[in-house]
């Protein structure tokens, strides 16, 4: 059994050379791919705006019931954890949207060059940056 396992981990480098190498690789062999990492997040960004239009949807209902429901809403919202909701709501929603924008954009059959491909998956999260932040810089200073 060990001259088995010893043979299934050998395999060639790109330089042709014999190498042993791990039989079931983990996080710690691998180095993440920007665009693995973006297509989990995104992934996780729609399920974190469903999460968030539910609590956008109780500010709302509230400010329709009564003026001590929207003041119970208010007072959550800005509470420290409640504006940390709401932060990481327009972070999910500005991904969600420009990492769509890409999508739709490789949908059209261009960007799949792996320079193309590293970029604009580099441009998503800078975009996503400068909009949350602008979005946040913007609601503090007139809010």
């Amino acid at each position: 059994m060990r001259d088995v396992r010893d043979a299934l981990m050998v395999a060639r480098n790109t330089d042709g050379k014999l190498v042993r190498r791990p039989l079931s690789p983990h996080l710690q062999v691998h180095r993440w791919p920007i665009s693995m990492a973006l297509s989990i997040l995104h992934r996780a960004s729609g399920c974190a705006l469903g999460v968030g239009t539910l609590l956008m949807t109780w500010w709302l209902v509230a400010a329709a019931q009564s003026e001590e429901a929207f003041a119970t809403a208010q007072k959550f919202m800005g509470h420290p954890f409640g504006r940390l909701l709401l932060f990481g709501w327009t972070v999910a929603l500005f991904f969600h949207f420009c990492s769509g924008i890409r999508h739709l954009w490789m949908d059209s059959g261009r960007g799949f060059e792996k320079a193309e491909y590293d970029r604009s998956a580099w441009a998503v999260v800078g975009a996503t940056v400068v909009l949350t932040v602008g979005t946040w810089i913007i609601a503090l200073a007139f809010g």
